[in-house]
């Protein structure tokens, strides 16, 4: 498919999947750590300015492993999917992934983010990418206390507020009153107001961060190895997080495809 965008100095050589519409912090305003907020605090980072990325996937989601290489991830997802994207403490996040990754043998994560719509389908790419612009300029998000727990499940497609089958490991957060806010504003921003998609949004939003991705069927995914992992980052469980960015995603196809 083509790029998300399309801007004059954004090429996407591959004109591949991997587009996505990104806050750039480095042009917000600043914040001392201090005004990092809690679940209920409206403290977040401006939307003014925004910049186009068009990224390319790595040739490969596996990293260096001891372990026997697991099949990529089978799933076939579908449609464009908002992210909610946190700051990070010295790459915390990402090196987790990336860490785990290797534990177990499995592909990484491509990003680390929250899911906060997914695998919306009603949207061409250049329709998708207005109105998130329009949804970051009327306002931020709300930032998030430290993590309430590490959760690693199978997940079964028609589950309750499960869209996939997969085996996978999470750093579980809680949803406050403004975070619940803001997910009703994204679904009138994507789907109009009183929307029926809105309205059967699954509530209260239970926001979770995932780390680590695996086919379901006879899963090598372990807590005690993700705990073993996550505990060479203090940060990850310890630290309140900022809204780093707000991205769109096109999640057409397996995770290798994006």
């Amino acid at each position: 498919m083509s790029s998300l965008v399309t801007a004059p100095e954004v090429v996407d050589s591959k004109n591949d999947t991997s587009s996505r519409l990104l806050i750039d912090r480095d042009d917000l305003p600043s914040f001392a750590e201090t005004d990092v907020s809690s679940v209920g605090d409206e403290s977040t980072l401006s939307s003014d300015s925004l910049e186009i990325l068009v990224e390319e996937p790595s040739p490969s989601l596996y990293r260096p492993t001891k372990r026997p290489r697991r099949p990529p991830l089978s799933w076939e997802f579908e449609g464009y999917t908002i992210w909610v994207e946190l700051e990070e403490f010295d790459s915390d996040l990402t090196d987790v992934i990336s860490d785990l990754s290797s534990e177990f043998g499995v592909q990484a994560i491509p990003q680390s983010h929250m899911t906060a719509i997914y695998g919306m389908t009603h949207l061409s790419a250049d329709e998708a990418v207005r109105r998130l612009r329009d949804f970051c300029a009327s306002g931020g998000w709300p930032a998030f206390r430290r993590p309430v727990g590490v959760v690693q499940d199978v997940a079964v497609a028609g589950n309750p507020g499960q869209v996939c089958s997969i085996a996978w490991a999470q750093l579980t957060l809680a949803s406050g009153p403004e975070h619940e806010k803001a997910m009703d504003r994204l679904y009138e921003a994507f789907y109009g107001p009183g929307s029926e998609e809105g309205s059967a949004r699954h509530r209260p939003w239970t926001p979770h961060n995932s780390v680590v991705y695996d086919n379901p069927e006879e899963t090598v995914l372990t807590l005690q190895g993700t705990l073993e992992c996550i505990a060479r980052y203090p940060t990850l469980l310890s630290s309140e997080r900022r809204v780093k960015a707000l991205s769109l995603w096109s999640t057409e196809g397996r995770m290798e495809q994006w």
